[in-house]
């Protein structure tokens, strides 16, 4: 598919849409979708993935682009070409450059079910063809903080051991009371629902749903029912995002 050069306007936080892949593998994609089909310079695609022990996504390639995996349940089995074979458990990320090619292979753990957050991440031009590159982090290396109304886990950015080629923040944020996330100027990012349910500026907001952010804001997120989200935000390259399957050209 080829993913709009444009955004799709929105008010406030939309649903995801499932998507059923050929291997078998369900998701809830945030976008791109048909309520929202642009991409998010610079952000591609981001979905949560459902692996039933029989299933899975066989070695395929990739390339022009940056992956973002994190774990929300059960265990998910990564190889690939460079020789990587890991396994990352819940709260563990791992973190793909395709950069001119790569072949990988992820499947689910110990025979059960997992699910997990992907989010692939723009290269710009001058970088499709930088050496495809992988890195890991378990749970336990990922900052976590208490700040005012929620606890905070650095999944990219700040004192995270895991960066990309482009500027960005990567947030899982347990919200207990009522959190305030800002966007920084120049910034587009997003915001979206992983369980329990709340507000987001005033509007309901609940797991699959996703709020996409195009310009410096901020956003009060409120718990009504154990609500947890993830908070992404990075700098747009400025450059057309050309979707071709499991190409970023």
């Amino acid at each position: 598919m080829t993913s709009s050069e444009s955004h799709a306007p929105t008010d406030g936080p939309i649903a995801g849409e499932m998507v059923r892949h050929g291997t078998g593998v369900n998701s809830n994609r945030a976008f791109p979708t048909e309520s929202y089909p642009s991409s998010l310079d610079p952000f591609v695609l981001f979905e949560q993935f459902y692996i039933d022990p029989t299933n899975g996504f066989p070695m395929h390639p990739h390339r022009g682009f940056e992956i973002v995996s994190y774990m929300i349940e059960g265990g998910m089995e990564h190889e690939d070409s460079l020789g990587v074979a890991n396994t990352a458990y819940e709260n563990d990320a791992m973190r793909i450059t395709t950069g001119s090619g790569i072949r990988h292979s992820e499947f689910p753990a110990d025979g059960q079910a997992c699910t997990g957050l992907q989010l692939w991440v723009n290269l710009p031009q001058a970088e499709k063809d930088a050496d495809p590159d992988y890195v890991d982090a378990s749970a336990d290396s990922l900052p976590t903080e208490e700040q005012d109304g929620a606890t905070v886990t650095t999944v990219i950015g700040g004192d995270s051991p895991i960066s990309l080629r482009t500027p960005m923040e990567y947030l899982d944020v347990a919200v207990a009371d009522t959190w305030t996330w800002s966007v920084p100027e120049g910034w587009s990012g997003f915001l979206y629902g992983v369980t329990g349910s709340g507000t987001v500026d005033g509007h309901s907001f609940t797991e699959g749903d996703v709020l996409p952010i195009t310009d410096a804001r901020s956003v009060a997120l409120q718990n009504d029912e154990s609500l947890r989200v993830v908070a992404v935000s990075g700098r747009p390259h400025g450059e057309p995002i050309r979707q071709r399957g499991p190409y970023v050209l």
